[in-house]
Formats: structure tokens, sequence, C-alpha cells
């Protein structure tokens, strides 16, 4: 049994969290949220999970550095910033940051990657996402993730081939462009689907979350194989073994 500490716990992933980690028969530590230090929750658990905002990331680091503790990290709108000081943290201690702690959302990246390695340029790649109303940034974490695994499918940078927000006379699509689309409204918790539109045939790779117990389910799974694991970054396709 794991003693996991949630940070962000009186959120909606927070309470999710909770559930989860009662039903995967282990406990929690306790929990913190905006405006509290995260350092002594870290002192008192085996693994933090991470759901809060990214203008806290760089304090839960910090905790997590000076605890010595594992950091499963699911916050999304990241930036390259946030990305740097995971990695520098993760020389000391081991982390795993993801755009998307659900099971069945990885399988979907392993699929997308290799669909992108054997289809090729040919095949116009577009990403469809959609969220609740409430939801404050977009592209989501996930869609990110996913068109990054078509992006290293193709072996080439995300940044450099990412299409979103076409509006207006926008000229014809670039050759190779990896294409984004959000939509938002409602309760949804998550709808996302990677299309390969080739001549005259496409297919459609989709994941629905109909609950956001997916994403905490994963998350305890993530903070549980952790336990142990050498400084570095990890990835939830570590935890399924792809």
């Amino acid at each position: 049994m794991a003693q996991l500490g949630i940070i962000g716990h009186k959120g909606r992933m927070g309470q999710a969290l909770q559930q989860a980690i009662a039903d995967a028969g282990h406990a929690i530590a306790g929990g913190v949220d905006a405006g509290d230090d995260a350092a002594q929750l870290a002192d008192n658990c085996d693994v933090l999970i991470d759901f809060s905002a990214p203008a806290a990331l760089e304090g839960n680091l910090h905790a997590a550095v000076g605890a010595g503790v594992p950091l499963v990290i699911g916050t999304t709108g990241l930036t390259q910033a946030h990305h740097t000081a995971i990695d520098n943290a993760a020389r000391v201690v081991p982390i795993l940051q993801t755009g998307n702690t659900s099971l069945g959302v990885t399988l979907l990246a392993h699929l997308v990657r290799e669909a992108a390695t054997r289809l090729g340029p040919d095949w116009d790649i577009e990403i469809v996402e959609m969220h609740h109303r409430m939801k404050v940034d977009a592209p989501s974490g996930t869609a990110i993730l996913l068109g990054e695994a078509a992006a290293e499918g193709r072996g080439i940078e995300l940044a450099a081939h990412r299409e979103s927000g076409r509006d207006g006379h926008t000229g014809a699509r670039e050759k190779g462009a990896i294409g984004f689309a959000a939509l938002r409204g409602g309760t949804v918790a998550g709808d996302h689907s990677v299309i390969f539109a080739g001549n005259e045939e496409r297919i459609t790779l989709s994941h629905l979350a109909e609950n956001r117990m997916i994403f905490a389910n994963g998350a305890v799974k993530a903070a549980a194989w952790l336990i142990g694991k050498q400084p570095g970054r990890y990835t939830m396709a570590q935890v399924l073994g792809l």
C-alpha cells in the first residue's frame, strides 16, 4: 500500500483521485491546494500526484526534489519553460509527465504513431478534440500528445508542422501539416479523434472519455509504478510496457 499525496485535491480531478486511490487499495497521505505549501505533504508521502495549475508547477517540483519523492504531473497547458524545469528536476527524482493519464489514450497515441509511420506524408492528419465548457486551454494536452505521436511517427517536429485555428481565407492546406480543431461545450469529459485522410479514403482513430475517473485511475497506476524508479523522465507508455 502506497501513501499518495494529491496536489489540487479539492478540484474535480483531485476528488476523482481520492476515489481512485481508495479503490486501488492505497492510502491518501494528504492534499494541498492553491496557496498551500506542498513541501510538508511531500515529506509524508511515497509519491506526489499533481493536477493543479501551470503556475504552481515550479513550487511542486521544488517540493518533490526537496523530499526526494517521485512526482506524477497531469497538469496541462505547460510551456517550454515548464518542460525545462521538469527536465532539471528529473535529474534528481523520477517524474512522469503526460497530457493524459488514461490508459486508453496511451494506447491510442501508440496506434497514431504506428499509423503515421506506415501511411507516410501523403496522408493528411487532423486532430479534433472536444471538452466541457469550463476547460481553459486549447488544444487540449491530449490533442498535443496525439500530435506529438503523429509527428514522431513521421520523424518531424510538431512545432514546425502544426496548424491551429483556421479562419477566413487561409489558402490550401500545407503538405505535411498536422491540424488541430478544438470544440468546447456542455460537460464533455474529453473526446479525441485523429483523422488520417488519404486520396478517396480515411482512417479515424478515436477515444471517448465518459468519466474523469479513467484519468484518476491511470494516474494512480502510474504513481504506484513510479515508486522505486531511478531519477529520470518517464511516460505513460512505459507504464503500459509499450
